[in-house]
């Protein structure tokens, strides 16, 4: 008897006028806004006192740097370090460069008066703090993710229905009358119980460790190619594959460092 198994139906696709207006549409309305930000942002700095061709940086310190961060705080995975300081910062960034189109526009158009003490303070301490917050950005580490192994089915994928025939379950003969199984020991009967990684590529390195040694990179990079887990960055094996390793079993931790293996004669 065979059973028609149930397949999902792919989502269709966005049409190719949709598709160009996302992707050319967008770099072309930052690449807008820019633009005409800047004419504010630099009546600004010519507000504060900066005169030219300084003034003409007070666009990148305010309209690039609110990009930046918004990518950063973006990018970083939830919980990652950084992210809730980029988040902070590019809705600071946002808020300071809307605030400069505002103030430029009121005093151009006669409701403001630009010579202000506050103003003045507040843009001076602009371009020092958009690089103290770059700074902390760029001393922030990005966590490394493993590389994804899953393969995804192309959009325009044809369905096909598998038919799967079931197969009638084999005669088996009895089995003759065996002798009952002799009762181990309790200590022997009990065995610890497997370790399920998170990570199935720890597998691949945890025999290194049963000769009494911690193994090096190279030793754990060799094991991973070995195993069919292609070339492995030395971050992944050292922060994701030794660390869960060593956190399911602290005492590992504690073993001498494994010695380099001594190189074939005639290899440099």
């Amino acid at each position: 008897m065979a059973t028609r198994q149930p397949t999902h139906t792919p989502p269709p696709r966005t049409p190719w006028y949709a598709r160009l207006a996302t992707s050319a549409g967008r770099p072309a309305v930052l690449g807008a806004t820019l633009i005409m930000s800047m004419p504010g942002e630099y009546h600004v700095a010519k507000f504060a006192g900066w005169s030219d061709p300084w003034a003409y940086g007070m666009p990148f310190s305010l309209s690039a740097y609110a990009g930046i961060a918004a990518v950063v705080a973006a990018t970083r995975p939830k919980g990652a370090r950084g992210r809730f300081s980029a988040t902070v910062g590019a809705a600071f960034a946002i808020v300071l460069a809307l605030a400069a189109q505002v103030v430029a526009h009121l005093v151009n158009t006669g409701h403001m008066d630009h010579n202000q003490a506050w103003l003045i303070a507040v843009t001076s301490m602009v371009p020092p703090a958009v690089l103290a917050h770059l700074l902390h950005l760029a001393a922030t580490p990005t966590p490394v993710d493993a590389p994804s192994t899953s393969v995804d089915a192309a959009p325009d994928a044809p369905v096909v229905e598998r038919v799967v025939e079931e197969q009638p379950a084999p005669v088996v003969p009895p089995m003759p009358a065996q002798a009952p199984a002799p009762q181990l020991p309790p200590a022997a009967a009990q065995q610890p119980a497997p370790i399920v990684y998170r990570d199935p590529r720890c597998a691949a390195v945890r025999p290194l460790y049963d000769g009494g040694t911690r193994p090096g990179t190279a030793a754990m990079r060799d094991a991973l190619i070995v195993a069919g887990h292609g070339r492995v960055g030395d971050s992944t094996i050292r922060g994701i594959i030794r660390a869960e390793i060593e956190q399911r079993e602290p005492h590992l931790a504690q073993l001498p460092p494994a010695l380099p293996a001594p190189r074939a004669a005639g290899n440099p």
